[in-house]
């Protein structure tokens, strides 16, 4: 167990891996940290007693791939400058080992748990695929910077259990190779966007305790979640949660939706022409000889000449074929 502030570590410009969680440390981050170490892929200092702001000067490490500051005291604002984290930024790829110092290429052998899920996990030889950003479990707040959506290949987001405030970010869908969202015990709001939709890798999804609302979209892996990770948002409605949208919900929903609601109303529309046409066809052929016969006299009296003439045959006929009475 290591106890008081971080002690400098900036001779070791070579380090690849700093893990120090689980310990006793307290105080700021020292500038320190984020100058000089240009291979390291790796920073774990969850659980620790850590204060104040998480420096923006982090976003120059070049080679982080794993950003773990759970569970400590920090507050302030996501920094949009870790939008610039550049080994996050670029899609990982299978046979493709993302690393920036000089030892480009290698394949890595070191063994890292990493706390994805709620539960942790043992990385080995696949480390080198991973890329992380934990800051669960402080006083984070502010809105999720738009920047963040950038690091295309970030696969394991958890900004839950802080004060982050404001809608949960259009461009989340340019996150392609995010596998686990966590975005749980905030105090987002506005919609679920649309767009989330399109994560075809997210396994892992957990919203849950934040003041959201409309339609839960449904299609791709949103169908795949149950209520678990929607619960707590009174506001919210669909399929996950049992709870039926009113179309008011609906319009704040998602794009979708709303296309579907175009739709309902186009053919809403056309069924009144199609019955207001009917009856209006319906009226014109009785109204119109009505009035043909009021208006021209001559037509009025051959009309009703002709229909006596008729009538009378139709009484001889029917007379004819009574039997007669004994």
């Amino acid at each position: 167990m290591i106890l008081g502030e971080l002690p400098s570590l900036k001779n070791l410009s070579s380090l690849e891996t700093l893990d120090l969680g689980n310990n006793q440390l307290e105080g700021s981050l020292p500038p320190w940290i984020s100058e000089g170490f240009s291979s390291l892929r790796i920073l774990n200092l969850r659980s620790n007693a850590f204060s104040g702001e998480i420096p923006p000067e982090l976003s120059n490490l070049s080679s982080l791939q794993v950003l773990d500051l759970a569970e400590n005291n920090f507050t302030g604002r996501i920094s949009p400058a870790f939008g610039h984290l550049k080994a996050m930024a670029q899609e990982q790829r299978i046979n493709k080992y993302l690393f920036y110092g000089k030892y480009r290429g290698l394949y890595f052998e070191e063994n890292l748990v990493v706390n994805l899920n709620i539960r942790p996990q043992l990385f080995t030889k696949t480390l080198s695929l991973l890329t992380s950003i934990d800051l669960s479990g402080n006083s984070l707040y502010g809105e999720i910077p738009v920047e963040l959506t950038k690091l295309h290949g970030l696969m394991f987001l958890n900004l839950s259990r802080n004060l982050v405030s404001g809608h949960i970010p259009e461009s989340i869908s340019s996150l392609r190779q995010l596998v686990s969202l966590d975005l749980s015990s905030n105090k987002l709001s506005g919609p679920i966007p649309s767009s989330i939709t399109s994560l075809s890798f997210l396994s892992y999804l957990n919203l849950s305790n934040n003041n959201l609302s409309g339609k839960i979209p449904e299609s791709g892996q949103m169908s795949t979640f149950d209520a678990y990770a929607f619960e707590g948002n009174t506001d919210l409605c669909g399929a996950q949660l049992g709870v039926k949208c009113t179309d008011e919900d609906s319009k704040g929903g998602n794009n979708t939706q709303n296309g579907n609601n175009d739709y309902d109303s186009n053919d809403k529309f056309i069924d009144r022409w199609f019955y207001l046409s009917i009856g209006l066809g319906f009226a014109a052929g009785i109204l119109i000889p009505y009035l043909i016969l009021v208006i021209k006299k001559p037509w009025r009296d051959g009309y009703f000449d002709f229909v006596d003439k008729v009538a009378n045959k139709l009484l001889s006929v029917s007379s004819r074929k009574l039997p007669a009475k004994k």
